[in-house]
This record gives C-alpha cells, structure tokens and sequence, in this order.
C-alpha cells in the first residue's frame, strides 16, 4: 500500500493531508498525534496513535510527513521519521507552481496557489503556505515557514527556522538570519540580523535575541 502517514492531527495537518489527497501521490493517508485518543473519529482520517509509536506502521505506511508550526520540533521529528525507515518527500499542491530548476529540500510543502520560480532553493522542512511565492534565486534555509500571502522578491535569503508573517513582502536581495520573525503585512526592504523580530511598513527591528 501507498500510504502517507502525517505527523500532527490540527488544522495545519489538515490542510497538509488535504494537500497530499489532490496530489493524487498516496492511496492511504492517516495522522499520528499524542491526542490521538479525544482526535481519531472526530477527522475524515484515522488517527492511528502517538508519534514515538511509529515504526508500528512502517511498510503499511512507507512515508511521513510532518504538520507541526514550531520549526526546531517539524526538524526533529523530520529526523525521527527518517531514522525509523519513512521517507519524508516533499508534497506539492497540484495549483502550486514549481519551477523545474527550483530545489525543494526534503519534507518541504507547497500548498495550494503558491509560486517558486526559477533557481530557487528550499531546505528541509520548509511550509510555503497558501499562495505565498518565493521568486527566482531565493536561498531558504532548513524549516523556515513562508505564511499565506508572504511574497519574497529575487535573490532573497533567508536563515534556518525563520517565520515570514502572513501577506509580508520582502524586495529583492535582502539577506535575514536565523530565527528571525516578520511581522504580518510588513514590508522588509533592510537585510535583518539573526534572532531579530521586525514589523511594519517599512518593517522595524522591535526585538533582538540576546547572544
């Protein structure tokens, strides 16, 4: 059997296991989530049982997929699935638009509407929500999420575990380091220091991780 098991049973699960279906990829798809117990027959989908549990699943299911928010636990469990023999694809909406020559880095997904263009690269466990779109030459680091309608321009770069607000924009060739957080509906026109937290039109640095 063709199945997809998914890593976390909330409402970005849903629309990740909705995401996977229209894929057309996976005959089988079910959750695994630590609420298993008050979830399973409350979804369109079983949910089979806690996340630590598995490799119970393993050749029934021969792939995973991880619908967690908080980027440091969507990479461990990215690892988890991957040391217990699932692999972990990337999973595409078919209105989604892949450039041929983008780079999608394992455990990525694309939901519905979104853009990648040509040349752009996405490390692993990256979320490019909702018709988000990141043009050509773009640099993503591991487990960033791109929220619905954030825009990145060419050339943008963008360090490992950042989260870009929904419906930002971000112009052409700014750099942003790890850990950095955009404010909804900003507009980012000045590179961003790592662990920085920054908002508004144009966006402002209003909180820095201490080293």
């Amino acid at each position: 059997m063709s199945g997809l098991l998914i890593i976390g049973a909330g409402g970005h699960g849903k629309v990740l296991a909705e995401t996977a279906e229209a894929s057309g990829r996976w005959t089988c798809i079910a959750f695994l989530d630590d609420r298993h117990a008050e979830l399973n027959g409350t979804l369109r989908w079983p949910v089979l049982g806690a996340p630590a549990e598995a490799s119970r699943w393993l050749g029934e299911y021969d792939a995973a997929a991880i619908a967690v928010g908080h980027s440091a636990t969507r990479l461990r469990l990215l690892e988890l699935m991957r040391a217990q023999g699932f692999v972990v694809p990337a999973i595409v909406h078919p209105t989604a638009w892949v450039s041929s020559s983008a780079r999608l880095g394992e455990g990525c997904v694309v939901f519905a509407q979104a853009v990648i263009q040509a040349d752009a690269v996405l490390g692993r466990g990256v979320i490019v929500n909702t018709s988000a779109s990141v043009d050509h030459d773009c640099r993503i680091g591991d487990g960033v999420h791109l929220c619905p309608g954030a825009r990145l321009a060419g050339e943008v770069v963008v360090g490992a575990a950042s989260w870009i607000g929904i419906g930002s924009s971000v112009i052409q060739q700014i750099s942003m380091g790890a850990h950095v957080t955009i404010g909804a509906g900003a507009a980012v026109v000045d590179n961003i220091e790592d662990g920085c937290v920054a908002v508004g039109v144009p966006a402002r640095i209003i909180k820095k991780q201490e080293s």
